[in-house]
This record gives C-alpha cells, structure tokens and sequence, in this order.
C-alpha cells in the first residue's frame, strides 16, 4: 500500500477553520429548527358586566404580549408576539355585544410578521389590567385583559356611604380593581336608601362561580353558575319581602369574582349572614341531596365534605385571578373566641337551613357537615355553603333546571333563615375591625 501524503500545516488549519465555520453555521441553523413551535389561539371569549369587561385569548402556549393606550378616542392596544392572525383571532369583532359597559368595538390584524394586535375601541376611560394565567383544569394557557372602571367607587361602598371607602376601597386581589355589578338599591316602593343601616338586617347571597369559571357541568352540559344565580334572584325576592331586610349579591351577572373578595364584600356591608350557594358536583354520578356546610378549623367533617371543599377553593385558578397580593382578612380567619363564636352561629343557621331543604329533596347527610371552604372564613359573620343538589345526578339536574323546583327551593332558604333569625336576631354594630 502506498503511503498517503502528508498534509502541512497550513492545510490543517485551514481545515480547522472551515470545519469550526461549518459547525458555527450548522449550531446556528440547529436552534431555529428545534424552536418552541409558534402559539396557535384556540378559544376567545368575552364576559360584559357593570363591574367589569374581560377578553380571554387561549392558546397552546404562553403568549408575550405588550400594551398600551391611545387618546382620543381612547383605545387600548395589545400586542400578541409568536402567534398567527387566525379564525378564532378574528371573531372577537363578534363577540362584542352593543350592551357592553366598556367596549365599543374590538378588531384583530397581523401588526407584522408574528405578532397580531387586538385594539379595543372603548366608551370611556378604564383601568386596564393585562395578565396571564398558566393552564388549569380544562383550559390552556390564557392572557386575560381586564377592563375597569376608571377612578370609580365599589357601588357596594356608594351605597352604604361608607366613610371608609376612600381609605380602603374594596380591591380586586390582583387587579386591584372594584367587582360589582350594580348598585344594589332593591327594585321596591321602598327607599331603603333612606332606612338607617342599624334597622336592617343584611344578607349577602353569594351564587357560585362565574364567567371563566362555569363551577360543575351538568351530564347534559347545563353550568352550576347559571343554576345558582337563577336561586340566589329568586331567594333575593322572597328576603326583601320583609322591608327590615336588605338582600346584596357579590354577583348579579356572569362574571367571575374572587373568592377573598366575596368575603370582602361581606365585611364591607357589615353582613349579618353570609350564605354562599352552589349545585355541585361528585365523582360517582348517583350522588345525591342536598347538604349544608360551615367552616371547620380542625378538618373535614367526611371525605365528601373534604372533596367539596378542596373543589371549591380551586375556584380563583379556574376562574384567573392575578395573584400579587395575599388577602389580609383571610390571613386573618382563624381569630380564636372570635371566629369559634362565629362557627358556633354558622353551625345553628346551617341547622335550620338543613331542616328546610329536607321538606323538598332528600338529604345528602342528615347533619350539618364541616369543611375549610375559603368562602366561609369571614371571621365575624355567620356564614354556610348550601349544596342545592349534586348537578352531577342527572335527575337532580333535571329538577335544578325547573324553574318551579328553583323557587321551591328559595323558598326553603328563605324559612330556613327566617327561622334562624327569629331565634337568633342580628345584632347591630357588632362588627370587628380588620386591619
């Protein structure tokens, strides 16, 4: 065999810097081709309200985003990076309803090459807040746009005068922001406007979940919050009946609310009950009955009631909250002789709730049931879950659905907490201070 030639050392070289600017071009080419695949939007969704407006743009992946707003007419802008003008992008023009309280108009176009600016032509000027939220449950990821009123009042607070709204205005946890969805003056001969507060008695009705998060589905596709608000209007009529009453909801619309700011609201009107209701869920479908529930401080009261409980608190995931701030007054809950007192109360009004719900549907348990549900922990206000029935059991759904059953069962809360106040009479200015 002949022997190859030698190569000198400056064909090496050369050879070393062509192969070193071949793999610098092949690791420059390499990343571009394993790039994390561009976002495709696969729902849009908006939820009008009086308390606020939010667009919801899901995609496959997280989208980056910037924003800013013009004047005249005011405007805000969103700028989407890494994604598509596509289908669902361009039906937001669509979902913009002439009755919406802060959008005029909505319209998506390709700004440049990847990225896809929204413009929302509004009525007024808002308090924009621009977030995302990471996937949960059955949703992808989610860049959420919030609009509030500027520089406006929690109707809540308006009503009541409260001297100390302009300290401390109910704040959304994350945006910051109010969440009302009316001023609450009841539709009645009577100003209760001009009543004074101490002759009344207050109730906060808090129906269940809301907008983004539509609570337990139905096995024919109906939502727990739609069933629930529907009970909470009726209850609302049959309470204000009695002029000493004055009925607030923490939502009279489809739209999310927080579960530190449904206590919040509660504290703000110095609530004497606090009654949360809902239509949920289990995971075996031949659950059914009714159940009412209060705090516990030490745990569950069954592997049911702990099941419900761990539900519901997911709701602030389901329904997207910015988290940046923790709730002061849930950090204040388990307040010792306090919050005992108010277990104590809880547990009573549940008691006579309980034995209300049993004269129209069986119960789910024959007691009173105890769990950490979030919702309850307002320190100083009596304060139950009521389960109507397990949406889940599709007879149960059947019943929750007619509208005849929905005011029966008002009607069954409405007795339960007459009942309860005749024993136990609402006592004024006997509220705590939270700080």
């Amino acid at each position: 065999m002949s022997a190859q030639p030698r190569q000198s050392a400056p064909d090496l070289n050369r050879r070393q810097l062509l192969g070193a600017a071949v793999a610098s071009l092949f690791l420059g080419v390499v990343p571009t081709a394993l790039a994390a695949p561009a976002a495709s939007v696969v729902a849009v969704r908006v939820w009008p309200a009086q308390a606020y407006t939010r667009v919801t743009i899901e995609s496959t992946v997280p989208l980056t985003f910037s924003q800013f707003t013009l004047k005249n007419p005011e405007r805000l802008v969103v700028d989407m990076e890494g994604v598509d003008l596509n289908n669902e992008l361009q039906s937001l023009a669509t979902k913009v309803g002439s009755d919406d309280p802060f959008i005029q108009a909505l319209r998506a176009a390709r700004n440049k090459p990847g990225v896809v600016r929204l413009v929302l032509d509004l009525k007024s000027v808002v308090s924009p807040q621009v977030f995302t939220l990471p996937p949960v449950g059955e949703y992808k990821h989610r860049l959420v746009i919030d609009l509030y009123p500027d520089g406006q009042a929690d109707p809540l607070l308006a009503f009541l005068g409260d001297k100390e709204s302009a300290l401390s205005p109910l704040e959304h946890p994350g945006p910051g922001k109010p969440v009302e969805s009316k001023p609450v003056v009841p539709e009645e001969s009577t100003d209760r406007s001009k009543l004074k507060i101490d002759r009344l008695t207050t109730i906060v009705l808090d129906p269940g979940h809301g907008g983004e998060d539509p609570g337990a589905i139905g096995a024919s596709g109906s939502y727990e919050k739609n069933v629930v608000l529907a009970i909470a209007r009726r209850l609302k009529q049959e309470l204000e009946q009695d002029p000493n009453v004055r009925v607030v909801m923490t939502r009279d619309g489809d739209y999310f609310v927080p579960l530190g700011m449904r206590v919040r609201k509660a504290r703000a009107v110095k609530a004497d009950l606090f009654v949360s209701i809902h239509a949920d869920a289990f995971v075996r479908p031949d659950a059914s009955g009714s159940s009412v529930f209060a705090l516990s401080e030490k745990g569950a009261s069954s592997t049911t009631a702990k099941w419900l409980a761990d539900n519901q608190n997911k709701a602030d995931l389901i329904g997207g909250v910015k988290f940046d701030t923790k709730d002061k007054y849930l950090a204040h809950t388990l307040m010792d002789l306090t919050q005992t007192a108010t277990i104590s109360d809880s547990l009573k009004l549940a008691k006579s709730m309980l034995a209300e719900l049993g004269g129209i549907n069986r119960l789910h348990k024959n007691n009173v049931e105890q769990a950490g549900f979030a919702v309850l922990k307002a320190p100083d206000i009596p304060s139950i879950l009521v389960e109507t029935a397990f949406i889940s059991n599709p007879q149960e759904e059947k019943k929750l659905l007619d509208e005849d059953y929905q005011q029966k069962m008002a009607q069954a809360l409405m007795k339960g907490i007459r009942k309860y106040l005749g024993k136990h009479p609402a006592a004024a200015g006997t509220k705590i201070a939270m700080r």
